[in-house]
């Protein structure tokens, strides 16, 4: 009985020192991640996408944008990370490391945007380490998503390190490339495409 008790004692210290082992290696890595230090190279080596998300936390703190906050990663909605432009708009964004390899699909912009009325937000972004599908760059568009892709971010960090944040700022505040702006557009463009085909018809016939 005692040996039974002796084996459950030393399993319990031996996940408690576990867990402190991984805590302490964490906060190490966070205090690692200084925005004007980081390169791309860096982010490329990141464990997993909490370093990327707790690295554009302070990217964009140092840029200037003093509210800006992370969600709580058990209940984020979508949303990586919360902040207010110069404009007074709040956006939301949410953070992908990816390789350039392993392009972004559309769910990223599927959450992003249904994120949007729980935050109260009027801009929602997405930032990648990497590329995005042609699909996401095509749903991305028509509901006025903003993609900051590998190169994007290259030029944020950049920035930063040169101390023109008003450059940064104007990359990621950004409007989004919009396909269609309205509903109306949409019926337009639809309507354009069967008068069109019914010219041809009429030329063909």
């Amino acid at each position: 009985m005692l040996a039974v008790i002796y084996a459950i004692a030393a399993a319990i210290m031996i996940v408690i020192a576990a867990r402190i082992i991984i805590s302490i290696s964490r906060r190490r890595r966070h205090r690692e991640l200084n925005p004007y230090k980081i390169t791309i190279k860096d982010i490329d080596r990141m464990e997993d996408g909490k370093d990327f998300e707790e690295y554009l936390f302070r990217l964009f703190l140092a840029l200037g944008y003093e509210d800006a906050y992370k969600t709580v990663s058990s209940r984020d909605f979508g949303a990586d990370l919360v902040f207010t432009d110069r404009n007074g708009n709040r956006a939301i964004i949410q953070a992908k490391r990816y390789s350039v390899n392993n392009p972004v699909g559309l769910s990223a912009v599927q959450e992003i945007y249904s994120a949007m009325p729980f935050y109260r937000a009027q801009k929602s972004i997405v930032i990648t380490s990497g590329i995005y599908t042609d699909a996401c760059l095509k749903l991305a568009g028509y509901n006025g998503v903003r993609l900051l892709d590998r190169e994007d971010l290259i030029d944020i960090m950049n920035d930063l390190r040169s101390r023109h944040e008003d450059a940064a700022m104007d990359l990621i505040e950004a409007e989004p490339v919009r396909l269609l702006d309205s509903w109306d557009d949409y019926l337009k463009d639809k309507q354009y495409k069967k008068e069109r085909k019914a010219v041809e018809k009429r030329i063909t016939g």
